[in-house]
């Protein structure tokens, strides 16, 4: 009897832990964005991008593209040159080619993040391909666009920024359509013969 009460208590104990550790895990994700907002770190950029600015012509800003496939990405995924020099304050624009060389319709999500961190908040994107998923059936090449801001107010010291692109494969989660339109087809041929 006098074990079963301290064993009782450890597994009280224990089950609290599990339960305080699975609650972490699911906070960790409003936790960080909080944190990424708040320090401006890890280059999170804010979704699009309304407002208007007039171009800061004796400046010189160089942007630097970059784009790489997550594990698992088939896709041949790239920019359409490596680095443009913009002054800030005028629109630009950046196409960014993806190809589908598999067999199969793909679903993919684009992640972009800026570096360095500080100018995360003065980089303002007005149309990007990563705000939507792409699909692409096999053997299919599109141009996605990129069009961006470089804020005027970009701290002086900074004269080089990177945006870079992380490409997902998302189709477990987010079948292409086509992938379900043509399932009914397959099924309805083979039950025709």
């Amino acid at each position: 009897m006098s074990d079963s009460l301290p064993t009782a208590r450890l597994v009280r104990r224990l089950l609290l832990v599990v339960v305080a550790m699975f609650a972490f895990g699911f906070a960790l994700v409003p936790i960080y964005d909080v944190m990424c907002q708040a320090f401006g770190i890890n280059g999170k950029t804010a979704g699009a991008y309304e407002g208007t600015q007039t171009a800061d012509e004796a400046r010189e800003i160089r942007v630097q593209f970059l784009a790489t496939n997550a594990a698992g990405m088939e896709w041949e995924f790239g920019p359409q040159a490596d680095q443009l020099s913009v002054n800030p304050g005028a629109s630009q624009e950046m196409r960014f080619v993806a190809y589908n060389p598999t067999d199969k319709p793909m679903t993919a999500q684009a992640v972009p993040s800026v570096s360095p961190s500080k100018a995360a908040a003065y980089f303002h994107k007005t149309e990007c391909f990563c705000f939507t998923q792409q699909v692409l059936q096999p053997g299919e090449r599109i141009e996605m666009p990129v069009r961006f801001i470089v804020d005027r107010d970009l701290p002086a010291d900074v004269r080089h920024l990177t945006l870079a692109y992380t490409l997902f494969d998302i189709t477990s989660r987010q079948p292409p359509v086509a992938a379900i339109d043509q399932a009914p087809v397959v099924a309805a041929k083979e039950s025709l013969q």
